[in-house]
C-alpha cells in the first residue's frame, strides 16, 4: 500500500519531534540514526527518504524545539520566565527542556547550518521575551544577559549531582539576580 504525501509529512514530523527529545537528552553524538528511527517506530533504511543527513535532522529538530519553546513562553514576562526556567523541574527535564542549555556546546562544534539554526533560535527567544514591545538597546542587553545567565545556571546545576546543595543554590542565586536586574 502506497503511503500518502500527508502520511509522509506526518512521519517526518514525528521523526523530528522524537529527535528533538533524544538530542536534548543525550546530545548530538549520543544518538545514532538506527536508534533514533527505532525509537520513532520506523526502520533505519527510511531515514534517507526524509533527510539528506543527520546534520539536516539536527538542524530541523533544533528549529522545532526553539519554535516550541517560543510558543510556550510567548506570554511570559521576564520574572515568570526566569522562575519557570530556573526551577528544579526544568533542570531535571533534559528531553523536554531548553535546547540552548542541552545543546549549545554541541552546536558550537557542528556545521554552519546548525549554528545558523541556533542563531535564529536565540534571536527568536530574545524577541519572545520582548513580548512585542519595542525595545531599546539597553532592554536587549538585559534580555541577553538574563538568557545567558539562566542558560549558564541550568548547565552548571545539571553538572552537579542531583542531591548536591550547590545544584539548587546555583538556580536560586541566578534567579534572584535576574529578578533584581529586571525589577521583579
Amino acid at each position: 500500500m502506497k503511503v500518502t504525501k500527508a502520511q509522509v509529512q506526518e512521519n517526518r514530523e514525528h521523526i523530528v519531534k522524537t529527535a528533538s527529545v533524544l538530542f536534548r537528552e543525550r546530545g548530538y553524538d549520543g544518538v545514532g540514526i538506527a536508534e533514533l528511527m527505532s525509537t520513532a517506530g520506523f526502520t533505519h533504511g527510511g531515514f534517507y527518504k526524509h533527510f539528506k543527513s543527520k546534520a539536516d535532522l539536527m538542524a530541523e529538530a533544533a528549529a522545532f524545539s526553539f519554535a516550541k519553546s517560543a510558543e510556550e513562553t510567548s506570554d511570559l514576562d521576564m520574572a515568570t520566565f526566569a522562575k519557570q526556567y530556573l526551577s528544579r523541574k526544568h533542570r531535571d527535564s533534559f528531553g523536554n527542556g531548553c535546547t540552548m542549555a542541552a545543546l549549545c556546546t554541541d552546536a558550537g562544534r557542528q556545521s554552519e547550518s546548525i549554528k545558523e539554526t541556533f542563531l535564529a533560535g536565540i534571536e527568536g527567544q530574545l524577541e519572545t521575551l520582548a513580548n512585542g514591545e519595542e525595545a531599546t538597546g539597553e532592554d536587549r542587553v538585559r534580555r541577553i544577559n538574563a538568557i545567558a545567565q539562566a542558560v549558564g545556571a541550568l548547565i552548571l546545576s545539571r553538572a552537579c549531582p542531583d542531591d548536591s546543595p550547590l545544584a539548587d543554590e546555583i538556580l536560586q542565586v541566578c534567579l534572584e539576580q535576574i529578578l533584581s536586574q529586571h525589577g521583579a
